[in-house]
């Protein structure tokens, strides 16, 4: 059975995808949890200001997504997540405001 392999001429396209698709998935899960840490890091622990925190992280995040490759998906999740942020402490003012 072994006789009959030749290297080289299986198709590969469809493990190539899945391996493509896979260090996709990785690389913007990755860039999302060091802007997290990042944001989280500046904001508590820096003492900085909420916006400027997040406009800092969001231009270091587009900017290396550019860098990487990403693509304008990238850009709009960032632009995406930085205005569910800006949206969330809006609530979180509101909230203590109330309190």
């Amino acid at each position: 059975m072994s006789e009959d392999y030749v290297r080289g001429e299986m198709d590969i396209s469809t493990q190539e995808s899945t391996w493509t698709g896979f260090m996709k998935v990785t690389q913007w899960t990755s860039f999302i949890i060091v802007l997290v840490l990042a944001y989280a890091t500046f904001t508590i622990t820096m003492g900085m200001h909420w916006v400027v925190a997040l406009g800092l992280l969001a231009i270091v995040g587009i900017g290396g997504g550019l860098f990487m490759g990403m693509g304008s998906a990238w850009i709009g999740t960032v632009v995406g997540l930085s205005v569910f942020a800006v949206i969330l402490q809006i609530i979180i003012m509101f909230a203590k405001a109330v309190l």
